[in-house]
């Protein structure tokens, strides 16, 4: 079982991948916790080993060295991972795809799975598009679908691998408040990776900075901003100064 108040976390992580003859250390220690219901972001640099923490979180792999403790064993299966692409399958319309999630993570009749995604639709701004196939969707509509897909599934913890890295900056921003309302609906443990710090200001309760490859933990900054959070807190001083203090500890360890 996970830590008191500690719903997902990963102690002592290494991981290290064998490329030819040569050993690739991609992990290096890493300590990172999410309690129940909580929004945790994770920024590094490129190639830190983000993704492939996400991957031993969910129980896909398996680390070299340390644990990961999760409320509900076991892992694999119990917490959802949603990748960059919105992975909508084209053949299923945009209402059977959000169903999905719930046919396959809630073992529901797809009639009843039908009509509990339409119930929700409305309100990830999807309202009339039910019947329309993901190719006939904006860039931001399809992320919106996937989200709702990824939180009808029900899994009490859900990890978000750079679900928002193809939007464009405008879209974007819509499509994370549109994320922040899902969460506060839903309240599933997240942890996010996301190379946007003002992203990860703007969603996360906590953030763990991680270092160049091999990844370790080298700050962990509370976000203490109130919800839910509209467009001009990015503006706010508070906001303004927390990514000041990510930015110096990337730029700190880069």
């Amino acid at each position: 079982m996970a830590a008191p108040g500690r719903d997902l976390a990963a102690q002592g992580i290494f991981k290290t991948y064998r490329l030819g003859r040569e050993d690739l250390p991609t992990l290096a220690g890493v300590d990172v916790a999410a309690a129940a219901g909580e929004f945790v972001g994770l920024i590094g640099p490129s190639g830190c080993g983000k993704s492939t923490l996400l991957r031993l979180m969910a129980g896909l792999e398996e680390p070299d060295r340390g644990r990961i403790d999760f409320a509900i064993a076991p892992r694999l299966g119990s917490i959802g991972l949603m990748p960059q692409r919105d992975a909508l399958l084209p053949w299923r319309t945009l209402l059977d795809n959000v169903a999905l999630g719930l046919e396959l993570g809630a073992r529901m009749a797809r009639p009843d799975a039908r009509m509990q995604a339409r119930a929700q639709l409305a309100a990830f701004g999807l309202d009339g598009f039910a019947d329309a196939y993901p190719g006939a969707l904006s860039g931001g509509m399809r992320q919106r679908g996937a989200l709702l897909r990824t939180f009808l599934a029900g899994k009490p913890a859900t990890l978000l691998d750079e679900p928002l890295g193809a939007l464009d900056s405008l879209t974007r921003a819509e499509v994370q408040e549109w994320l922040e309302g899902a969460w506060l609906s839903f309240r599933p443990t997240v942890v996010l990776v996301t190379h946007d710090v003002d992203e990860a200001i703007f969603l996360c309760d906590r953030i763990y900075v991680l270092s160049p490859r091999p990844g370790r933990v080298v700050a962990e900054v509370g976000v203490d901003l109130p919800r839910p959070r509209p467009a001009s807190a990015r503006t706010s001083a508070p906001f303004v100064a927390l990514k000041g203090r990510l930015l110096e500890e990337l730029r700190g360890h880069g």
